[in-house]
């Protein structure tokens, strides 16, 4: 058996930028894990959790909801990323590697809203 959420093409994206973005956390120096460390897991964790809550509501209104929860907190990991980057807390390629990722979930998320609140 599998949850619907694991089929969910988007949630797997977005489950392995949360990795990756955990992993960046995880180096940051210690007076930054947390303020700037445990902010930027929280955001993180949040995408995927809220596509696999969305994905799991028969309302279609609510699975669009937490799609766009889903949508803002990516936002909030760029955000975020943008900070650590001044403090070069990572590269200018880590950071331009996870942009493209997120862009290119951003677009995924955008999709599915969109055909959700089609179903509506």
């Amino acid at each position: 058996m599998t949850f619907k959420f694991e089929r969910f093409e988007t949630w797997k994206l977005a489950i392995g930028f949360a990795d990756r973005v955990l992993i960046l956390a995880e180096g940051f120096p210690q007076r930054y894990q947390f303020s700037l460390g445990e902010q930027l897991r929280r955001a993180a964790l949040s995408v995927p959790t809220n596509l696999a809550e969305g994905s799991g509501r028969d309302n279609p209104r609510e699975r669009a909801y937490l799609y766009v929860v889903a949508k803002g907190s990516l936002y909030e990991v760029i955000s975020l990323l943008v900070v650590a980057g001044r403090r070069e807390l990572i590269s200018r390629d880590t950071y331009r590697a996870l942009y493209h990722e997120a862009d290119e979930l951003a677009a995924m998320i955008s999709g599915a809203i969109k055909t959700t609140r089609n179903q509506g």
